[in-house]
């Protein structure tokens, strides 16, 4: 497999109810990264673009957080509506959806 132009990480973190850090699981993450699956599969990026579901990525009161590399770019509290457009703007586009990304004190 060649280097993928970019890297999408989706924090799938699951932990028990009541824990203080919550979880991106709990937030609705594996919608999210159905909803990339689903248009990874449509538009054919699958080689193009890498997709990994991981563990924490650190901004859990920020979840579902997506990490995209290499420009390091880290999205929170997205959700399956907002997929599409980071595709468009930042995958197709190389412009990251400001309105999405963690504050910088945060990340």
């Amino acid at each position: 497999m060649a280097r993928p132009e970019k890297h999408i990480f989706i924090c799938g973190q699951a932990r028990p109810p009541g824990h203080p850090r919550g979880s991106c699981a709990d937030k609705g993450a594996a919608d999210v990264l159905q909803a990339f699956q689903q248009q990874f599969e449509q538009q054919g990026f699958w080689g193009r673009f890498g997709l990994t579901s991981t563990g924490c990525l650190g901004v859990c009161d920020a979840g579902p957080a997506v990490l995209v590399y290499p420009e390091g770019v880290m999205y929170g509290k997205v959700t399956k509506a907002d997929v599409d457009e980071i595709i468009k703007e930042h995958l197709l586009g190389d412009k990251p959806v400001e309105r999405l990304q963690v504050p910088a004190d945060l990340w």
